[in-house]
């Protein structure tokens, strides 16, 4: 895998569907750069429910970020947004998917209603009307798809390997035998791949 010629200097991370900044993908990443690049500029904000506010209000905390080097890491809901923000971005902004969400207006249907966030007891409502939203977001084709990186996990017991694949097909995709949703193994396989195609080791 060839690292970009411009390594990025701004990092934003996406958590995925009812987590934080404190899944362990994010934390793992902010912890390798704390102890070897803090000179990057590191964003892992907590998303807003409704899609729509989530992407505008990432938009507005980035606005003065350089769009050149730029680099975005996304999982699961996370790897949707991600697509979203690279392609409003332009075409030098890199992004890394891990298990990369293609439809979540299908997929989250089901969680319409009051539920739980995983890193805590709090509450929230994803509301039908967000469904919308998402349909409104995605991107119709991917543009410059040199520039995005994902990572799939046949293992995966939330999404289908075979939809992310064709999705990113064009794309650099490193495909995984095994793994799951989590990518357990992240940061022992995953995380050299995703910092060498940011261009940061």
């Amino acid at each position: 895998m060839t690292a970009p010629r411009v390594p990025v200097t701004h990092l934003l991370y996406l958590h995925g569907f009812r987590s934080s900044p404190l899944s362990f993908k994010a934390r793992i990443v902010g912890g390798w750069l704390a102890a070897h690049r803090p000179d990057v500029v590191w964003h892992c904000p907590q998303l807003s429910p409704s899609p729509a506010a989530a992407v505008r209000e990432v938009l507005e905390s980035i606005a003065g970020w350089p769009r050149a080097t730029t680099g975005i890491v996304g999982s699961s809901l996370g790897g949707f947004y991600a697509t979203v923000l690279a392609e409003r971005l332009g075409p030098d902004c890199r992004a890394v998917l891990l298990n990369p969400a293609v439809d979540p207006a299908r997929d989250l249907t089901r969680y319409i209603g009051e539920i739980t966030a995983w890193h805590s007891d709090e509450r929230f409502h994803f509301r039908a009307e967000f469904i919308d939203e998402l349909r409104a977001l995605a991107p119709r084709q991917l543009t410059a798809p040199e520039r995005y990186l994902a990572i799939v996990a046949k293992g995966d017991e939330v999404l289908d390997w075979r939809e992310m694949s064709a999705r990113y097909a064009g794309c650099q995709v490193r495909l995984l035998e095994g793994s799951d949703h989590a990518l357990s193994d992240f940061e022992r396989e995953n995380l050299p791949d995703a910092l060498r195609f940011l261009g940061l080791s």
